[in-house]
């Protein structure tokens, strides 16, 4: 199979990550729960993830990063635990549902949105968050790339406009952590939301998010937390504060293993390479008539997403046919971002998405271009 659906989760992953979960499975306790030496050593193993993390996104100290199941859970934290009835939060019609809906959830409970539409060039125009702010504006929430064109956000811009107008701004980084540089001081984020198992390439069920020092944030969820266990109330010091209950140890020890091989191999080097397929494929099949493409795609960074249609073909039937007749796998439909689909008047069509990876090759992206060609003909 060529498997070019990517930025749903990575399917291949370096061997060292297999490898760590494996080893994990056999050999790690409990996190924070005993001193004995499993417990310890899954203890050690979860803060050297924790560091390499803070590492990655220049987030200072480690203790400010906290483990969650995916990047999904984090927004919910960040949301329903930072904003209040009465609140107004400026977001984009970018937004994946797991924004999105906790948002709807929050409007229910008396938060007002402003939803910031795409500018002529098709981008998120950072001046259009500003001239949405209110008097009781108290933050502003965007992706760092749409997950349907692989677009960014100048999250650097925003992060500015935020700041000057005293606003928390929250990040949702699921399509960007691990191939995009992100420095939270530098880009002025008070929360990242990240997932493990899509660019970061580590397993499903991993992710976390960095709460800047000083940010209130709600807690999602109380229970165990190994300290302060006659105490009524969970611990209010990070990261125990959003680590109730027992943590996927063994999915970080993956992802601490997947961080090390993007340390090893480069930010810029894995980076370099997707973007090379990505356009390689682009410009395959751009001119193939009957082919539209969606996105922007002279920005000098960039996701490796291609996202297009044939005709007035229905996606998922594109999709299928790339599937059961050349063995490529994609993602049709809508792929939870009902708003760009909206603007992108693709509410019933869908698009198909192709995402690659480090590890897929010139050779499959060669074979997707004449399998678009094949198909448009």
């Amino acid at each position: 199979m060529i498997y070019l659906d990517n930025a749903a989760t990575t399917l291949v992953k370096p061997d060292c990550v297999a490898e760590a979960v494996t080893d994990a499975l056999g050999n790690m306790g409990n996190t924070s729960r005993g001193a004995n030496k499993a417990a310890l050593s899954s203890s050690v193993k979860v803060l050297e993830a924790r560091m390499l993390l803070a590492g990655l996104f220049n987030a200072g100290d480690e203790s400010r990063v906290a483990f969650t199941s995916n990047s999904t859970e984090a927004l919910n934290m960040a949301i329903k635990g930072c904003l209040k009835a009465g609140d107004h939060v400026i977001t984009t019609v970018w937004e994946h549902n797991s924004v999105l809906r906790p948002l709807y959830e929050m409007e229910d409970r008396g938060v007002n949105i402003s939803f910031v539409g795409m500018s002529d060039e098709g981008l998120i125009n950072p001046e259009d968050i500003r001239k949405e702010i209110r008097p009781n504006t108290a933050a502003v929430i965007t992706t760092h790339a749409s997950n349907l064109t692989g677009d960014l956000v100048d999250i650097n811009k925003i992060g500015k406009i935020a700041k000057d107008n005293n606003l928390l701004y929250i990040v949702d980084a699921s399509q960007t952590a691990g191939v995009i540089d992100i420095d939270v001081e530098k880009s002025g984020i008070d929360i990242l939301c990240f997932t493990g198992h899509k660019s970061l390439l580590g397993p499903q069920g991993t992710g976390g998010i960095y709460v800047r020092d000083g940010v209130d944030i709600k807690h999602f969820k109380t229970g165990g937390s190994g300290t302060m266990t006659f105490s009524h109330s969970h611990p209010d010091n990070m990261p125990d504060k959003l680590e109730a209950g027992t943590l996927n140890g063994h999915g970080i020890c993956g992802l601490c293993a997947a961080v090390k091989f993007i340390n090893e191999t480069g930010i810029s080097n894995i980076r370099e390479k997707e973007d090379e397929l990505m356009k390689m494929f682009y410009n395959g099949v751009k001119d193939i008539p009957g082919v539209k493409i969606y996105g922007n795609f002279n920005q000098k960074q960039r996701c490796p997403i291609v996202s297009l249609n044939i005709g007035d073909e229905d996606s998922g039937t594109v999709s299928d046919i790339l599937s059961y007749k050349y063995d490529i796998a994609t993602r049709s439909g809508g792929h939870c971002a009902p708003l760009a689909h909206i603007a992108f008047g693709t509410k019933e069509q869908g698009m198909v998405r192709f995402s690659f990876n480090f590890f897929n090759t010139e050779e499959e992206v060669k074979a997707a271009i004449n399998a678009i060609a094949d198909i448009a003909k």
